[in-house]
């Protein structure tokens, strides 16, 4: 087996601040979003202020054009009057940051915070999952595990697509933990699979000529897995079991296109002319659990399925599909060789039927997917949902690229209460109308103050106002010059046109249940700043952003359908020993290291648990972590637990007495191989190493299981 650095080894603190200990594995960077960050970044947009806009349409078009396109965008431009005061809503719980070694009290709570009593874990390289003293975890489900009746027990060796159709897919990335009754026992775990890593998947793996067989598997280990999972309540972990809600989705299962661009002349295909049926979901990155017990998944990195976009001679169709990030020639993974629909040159429009958020109902295995096109089409992260108090939903999404958008919609029609069948129906209607919006964030300090240092301004904080720039709402758009079915489909350009605030590759999205502030996950930028990009602003305050941060805002008088917010920064990431990092304004000596924020997560308490997707930056392993963001100990950071080497963490779920975690990719790292694998977590021995679900409990008295973090 290949040594990973320093293996099985716990890093001082005072070894994190050297840096230079590498990046994220380049077989990773390929397969999982097809080396984005070794691309030009897709947005080279000046983002123009909405006025700006107006006036070159008015020059361009002519006074009576343009007054008709100001007519249809006069909502947009009512909401855009005025910016935000200032002191319209103030962020919840926390007060303002005392700047970098001076912490909001003595570094430990007087009493423990619920939720996050527990002993820090010490950051390493282990090849394993490592958990605090008192914890215990188990695997839950693997890469090839059997799922629906049928599948056979995974063979390395002797793989098909028939068997991988039947089982557990691929790089697990979100989960969703639906209970079936009161008491948790039984559940419905729903897992997304990102990505494919074909060099890791098959033995002499071709990269120039792979077999159909291969391809078809690879088909197969995408898309969404459901299975039944209960939980032993008093021994601890969950277990899965054959059932009849148990389902595979796949790159090739049928879903239904729905909302406004349904039928679009733009989504119409020689195998689909109605523009209302598209085969399969595609990197399926975050996700969440409806109110209304549906799950809902972001196909994010979607463009590195598709080849030959060189081959496209229309400048304006070449310059959207490099917005995108579709440009030159073969795909990574060839799949235009065995289907047409993954050949621009053939089927341009079947781009645009991918980067949507997608909607499945676990209860109903013979249901149909749905693709929401009233949210937008991007490289969603994820999308999470929150019920405004006039019962309206809003959902949040972020677009996971360099200098791309953050965005929210917010439903036309209210959530019916109650678990009828009726209500269930009305309810997976609701992210069909509604209105798209994009962010932009002002700070409201000086700009001279904020200088891409990670300095914190004069007044200790990173924070300001924002407002929700309306793009389109049904058939009618907002955006100068775009019809309504262009923005839904064209988002991106259209966050363009409006002038959204470009962030540093915003991820998960998720509100905090007790407080109803909204956190998202910006993982990193390392352009920010460079020649011809955009340089520091307040909200994305630090150029070559190798760490990342947090983001918190609340909307106007804490209403989610409110076009007006206030936010801070609650954390900005890395060695705390570095004087660019930032914890709320927390003593940074009591607090983990951190880099990479990925995935977002709430406990009953209202505790934020942060998991990382490491660029290697800090040379320690990816892991999860709990920070309050009320009181005395808001930013006060703690280590839950690492994943193994070259592992990833992703999707976490956390109840009252239950944590689990996606472990995506374990052992890519460079210079590993399936002849020299650098793990052979879970299985040990000389096994490889597959994705899987873990889950976590804490040993309570007398054996029992005990509430995590108390």
């Amino acid at each position: 087996m290949l040594t990973p650095p320093e293996d099985s080894r716990t890093i001082p603190l005072t070894v994190l601040s050297a840096g230079g200990h590498g990046k994220r594995s380049s077989v990773t960077c390929r397969y999982r979003c097809g080396d984005a960050c070794g691309h030009d970044v897709p947005n080279t947009s000046s983002n123009p202020y909405f006025g700006d806009v107006v006036a070159q349409v008015m020059s361009r078009r002519g006074a009576l054009r343009a007054a008709a396109v100001v007519g249809i965008t006069g909502g947009a431009l009512a909401a855009l009057g005025s910016t935000a005061a200032a002191d319209e809503v103030a962020t919840q719980g926390g007060r303002p940051g005392h700047g970098p070694g001076h912490g909001n009290g003595p570094g430990k709570p007087d009493r423990p915070i619920p939720g996050t009593d527990y002993e820090s874990v010490q950051p390493n390289t282990q090849d394993a999952i490592v958990v605090p003293e008192g914890y215990e975890h188990n695997v839950v489900i693997r890469w090839g595990d059997p799922v629906l009746e049928g599948a056979p027990e995974f063979d390395f060796e002797n793989q098909t697509a028939a068997a991988q159709e039947r089982q557990f897919g691929y790089n697990c990335d979100f989960a969703g933990l639906i209970p079936l009754d009161g008491a948790g026992r039984r559940n419905l775990l729903v897992v997304n699979h990102e990505y494919s890593t074909e060099p890791f998947m098959f033995r002499g793996y071709d990269e120039a000529n792979p077999t159909e067989e291969q391809v078809k598997i690879a088909w197969a280990a995408h898309g969404l897995s459901v299975v039944l999972a209960e939980r032993d309540t008093r021994k601890g972990g969950l277990s899965t079991r054959r059932s009849r809600f148990n389902r595979r989705i796949t790159a090739t299962t049928e879903f239904e296109v729905r909302g406004p661009a349904a039928g679009s002349d733009l989504l119409k295909t020689s195998a689909d002319p109605t523009g209302t049926r598209v085969l399969g979901t595609l990197n399926n990155c975050a996700g969440s659990v409806t109110p209304w017990g549906t799950v809902l998944s972001g196909e994010e990195n979607f463009n590195q399925y598709f080849g030959n976009a060189d081959q496209i001679t229309d400048p304006d169709q070449s310059a959207k599909l490099a917005r995108y990030g579709m440009s030159g020639g073969a795909s990574e993974r060839l799949w235009e060789r065995f289907d047409p629909r993954f050949d621009i040159a053939q089927e341009l429009n079947e781009t645009h039927r991918f980067g949507w958020v997608v909607e499945i109902d676990p209860h109903d295995p013979d249901s149909t997917p749905i693709k929401h096109t009233a949210l937008g089409r991007f490289k969603h992260e994820g999308a999470a949902v929150r019920v405004a108090e006039d019962g309206r939903v809003v959902a949040y999404s972020g677009d996971d690229e360099r200098f791309d958008y953050i965005y929210k919609f917010v439903s036309k029609n209210r959530m019916k209460k109650g678990e009828s069948k009726h209500a269930r129906r009305h309810n997976m209607t609701l992210l069909d109308e509604g209105t798209l919006y994009v962010a932009r964030f002002t700070g409201d300090s000086p700009v001279e103050e904020i200088d891409g240092s990670g300095t914190l301004p004069a007044d200790g904080e990173f924070g300001g106002t924002g407002e929700w720039i309306p793009l389109a709402e049904g058939d009618k758009s907002f955006v100068p010059g775009m019809t309504a079915e262009e923005v839904y489909i064209y988002t991106r350009l259209a966050g363009d046109v409006v002038g959204a605030t470009k962030m540093d590759r915003p991820e998960d999205i998720e509100p905090n249940p007790v407080t109803g502030s909204v956190y998202a996950a910006l993982t990193n930028n390392t352009n920010r700043g460079t020649e011809g990009a955009a340089a520091a602003d307040e909200a994305n305050p630090r150029n070559t952003n190798k760490h990342g941060h947090v983001l918190e805002w609340t909307e106007r008088h804490n209403d989610a359908t409110a076009t007006r917010f206030t936010w801070k920064l609650l954390l900005v990431c890395g060695d705390p020993e570095s004087p660019d990092t930032y914890f709320a304004g927390f003593d940074k000596s009591q607090v983990s290291p951190i880099t990479s924020p990925d995935n977002v997560a709430f406990d009953t308490h209202g505790n934020l648990w942060v998991s990382t997707d490491s660029t290697g930056a800090l040379g320690i392993n990816d892991g999860l972590y709990s920070v309050p963001v009320q009181g005395a100990d808001r930013g006060h950071l703690k280590l839950f637990l690492t994943v193994p080497a070259g592992g990833e963490t992703c999707g976490p779920v956390i109840t009252e007495d239950l944590v689990t975690v996606c472990v995506q990719h374990p052992g890519e790292v460079d210079g590993a191989s399936i002849e020299e694998p650098a793990s052979n977590w879970p299985d040990r021995g000389d096994s490889q190493p597959r994705p899987s679900v873990v889950s976590v409990w804490r040993v309570g008295r007398n054996g029992r299981v005990g509430r995590i973090g108390e």
